[in-house]
């Protein structure tokens, strides 16, 4: 895999403690961009208040964004905090799978 770039401008995970997948999440978006040979510090933005979901525009914790995009878009325009769920192949998750994260990193564009 040696066509895809090495380095993000940023990646960032933006959490809330309300909501305990973030870890889960946080570990294997470590393990992608370790197995991708990609070096990048993950930085951790916790969103506690409303005000900070609607200035993120968080649709729910976990959120990965790579550059400011979030890397799996949702058509919500209305944020707030709560539980974000993914839609993987063994159903609704609070974590995408590595595998769907090694994905949007493999499409990410600096």
């Amino acid at each position: 895999m040696n066509n895809i770039q090495k380095e993000f401008i940023s990646i960032e995970l933006f959490y809330s403690n309300a909501c305990p997948s973030w870890k889960e999440t946080l570990k294997i978006l470590g393990d992608a961009l370790k197995e991708l040979d990609i070096v990048n510090n993950v930085k951790l933005v916790r969103v506690e208040t409303f005000d900070e979901a609607v200035s993120h525009q968080f649709p729910g914790s976990p959120t990965i964004k790579i550059n400011g995009q979030d890397i799996f878009p949702t058509k919500q325009d209305n944020y707030a905090l709560g539980c974000r769920v993914y839609k993987t192949p063994g159903g609704f998750k609070g974590s995408p799978t590595r595998e769907m994260i090694l994905e949007k990193l493999l499409r990410a564009k600096v």
